[in-house]
């Protein structure tokens, strides 16, 4: 069975005033105060354009069926997203939470990384180790018990970080119900 083609869908992006924005052949750049994200995508059949002296960008699709259409809105938000991370930034706080023994989180740089190490989960010797990716800043929270900052201007980025972090503390061959420590986003918001 045929899906049904929708002759012409579109959809349009506000750009805020601070914000710079380039875009050439299904290429983004954005330029903003806290620094420039890239991103391309190619890999979608749309048409990207800047109006109204470069103040609004329009995503157009012609003859779309239902999944194209949906991906109209995934580009706005992938791009209202990168809009935020160079104006605001993105702050990932994650909590530790441990029954009996305390996690123990540090940082440690390797060159130009920074690496996050778990050490103490559930008392085993392992050190998990987690590299942060490009841009990512680690911050132990001064004032909060158990708490550490994952920041940086690229949200796919931050948030990739923080889901290694919770991942690395999955509970192995427990009553998961019963264990419940691990390390879990508490909180997002931007960056101050």
């Amino acid at each position: 069975e045929r899906s049904m083609r929708v002759i012409y869908s579109t959809r349009t992006i506000d750009v805020p005033s601070d914000v710079t924005i380039t875009c050439k052949a299904r290429e983004i750049n954005v330029t903003g105060p806290k620094g420039t994200l890239h991103r391309s995508f190619k890999h979608l059949a749309l048409d990207l354009q800047l109006i109204d002296d470069n103040t609004k960008l329009r995503v157009d699709l012609w003859f779309g069926n239902r999944e194209t259409i949906a991906a109209i809105r995934t580009v706005c938000s992938h791009i209202t997203n990168m809009m935020t991370g160079v104006t605001k930034g993105f702050t990932y706080k994650m909590r530790f939470c441990y029954a009996h023994f305390p996690i123990n989180v540090s940082s440690v740089k390797d060159g130009s990384k920074e690496i996050v190490e778990v050490r103490n989960f559930l008392g085993e010797k392992k050190v998990r180790r987690i590299e942060l990716l490009e841009g990512v800043n680690y911050l132990r929270t001064a004032d909060v018990k158990d708490q550490i900052e994952i920041s940086g201007i690229d949200i796919n980025k931050v948030s990739l970080s923080c889901a290694q972090i919770s991942q690395s503390t999955n509970v192995r061959h427990k009553d998961i119900r019963k264990f419940l420590d691990g390390i879990y986003v508490s909180e997002k918001t931007s960056m101050e």
